[in-house]
This record gives C-alpha cells, structure tokens and sequence, in this order.
C-alpha cells in the first residue's frame, strides 16, 4: 500500500471503504464483461433468512421484488452479455448457526463466484459471540474454495430503534463490520444505510413491508448498496 493511500485512510476512512468496493470483485467483473463463446456462468449464492428469500408480509414471498433478483438485473443492465445465476440458499427464520451446519452440503455445492452472508437480523436470537463463531466458520469454509465473501449487515426492525446505539443490531452490524475487517471480505452495511435514512427524517416504515421484512423500495435500497461492487 503506497504512502499516499495510508495518509488518505487516516484523513477519509470511507476512501478505504471505496476502495475495496471498487476493487474487491475485480475477477468477477473481467468475466461478467466476456462473451460468448469465451464467457462462463457467474453464480452469485445468497444465504441467510427470511429477507433474501423474499418474505414481505409473511406468509407472501415476493421473490422478483426481493434484493438478489432486484441486483440480478441490475447486474444485467450494466452486463448485458454476461450468464449470470442469482441462487438463494436462505430459508426464512433461519439463524447462522442453522446456516453453518448445512454450508458445505446446500451452500458450497453451488460453486459460488460471490457469496453473500445475510443472518444479522435472526442472530439477536442467538447472542454475539455463538453469531461470530457460525459466521467464522462459513467465512473461513468459503475463503478456503477461494470464494469472494460479502457480508451484509442486518435490515431495519422497525420494532428496534435503530438510533439507540445500544440496541441488538447495532451490536451485530459491529461485530460483522469486524468480521469484514478482520477476514478482508467485502462488507454491504445495510443498517449504516438505513440508519442515516433515519437520521435524516425518513420514515423507515415506508421501506418495510412489515416490522422485519422490507418492501420492494426497502430491497431496492439494499440492492443498490451491494451494485457499488459491480459498478
């Protein structure tokens, strides 16, 4: 890292942030850009809950409005020759723990170019520290397949407030942000996004389809944060 990069760190700690945006898929980029008959299939796996599944209000599942198929065509907006594969592994309720044991067999078995990890939310069930250890082990499984691992932190609990810096999921969204750091995997701070919502006057109601489930505008919001990586 040049001089130069280290003191723009200190002075702006977003440029890094950007940075490893900008950087981070890189491979995956070069190959979303190939043609046929010199391209290959891109799949993007997204594992967690009920959010990636695509529960509104439950029991309805909106999968085409829901954030890996809002990022699918986005993706294929800016990629128009690329094969691409959005593949959910979530299941709706689902904590990392429950996620961590059927990894390797419902999860790896997809061969993922870009692995999206979204459990914050149903973590607050099981505590920090039993989160941090299911999270490390899916994390360090994927690093070994050298697969790219982005880490998303939780969508709003409009039950929670999300400008109480005490509350479970801002506990969570710092311990991923760790994990994102201390792993250098890539990050999607989904709860930073939709706290500065907040503490600019919007209303977080109107991105929720219920208490825990966003909307379409909600999932479009996350969507558009995890796109800054293929941009």
């Amino acid at each position: 890292m040049s001089s130069f990069i280290r003191i723009l760190l200190v002075l702006f700690p977003f440029y890094g942030f950007a940075q490893q945006q900008s950087t981070y898929l890189q491979t995956v980029k070069l190959e979303l850009k190939k043609e046929w008959p010199n391209n290959r299939t891109i799949n993007l796996v997204f594992h967690g809950h009920s959010v990636p599944t695509g529960y509104f209000r439950t029991p309805l599942i909106k999968t085409f409005d829901s954030y890996p198929f809002l990022l699918l065509r986005s993706i294929k907006d800016q990629y128009p020759t690329a094969s691409v594969n959005a593949i959910r592994t979530s299941i709706g309720g689902e904590n990392s723990e429950q996620g961590a044991k059927r990894f390797v067999k419902e999860v790896l078995c997809h061969r993922p170019d870009v692995l999206f990890i979204d459990y914050a939310l149903n973590d607050r069930s099981i505590g920090l520290e039993r989160s941090r250890k299911a999270m490390e082990q899916m994390i360090k499984q994927a690093l070994k397949k050298q697969i790219k691992v982005i880490l998303l932190t939780p969508s709003p609990d409009i039950q929670t407030n999300i400008l109480d810096e005490s509350n479970p999921l801002e506990q969570l969204s710092k311990q991923i942000r760790q994990l994102a750091d201390q792993y250098q995997v890539g990050l999607v701070d989904v709860y930073a996004r939709f706290k500065a919502i907040a503490q600019q006057g919007g209303e977080l109601k109107d991105y929720m389809a219920q208490s825990n489930h966003p909307n379409e505008k909600g999932h479009q919001v996350i969507a558009n944060e995890i796109m800054n990586y293929f941009n």
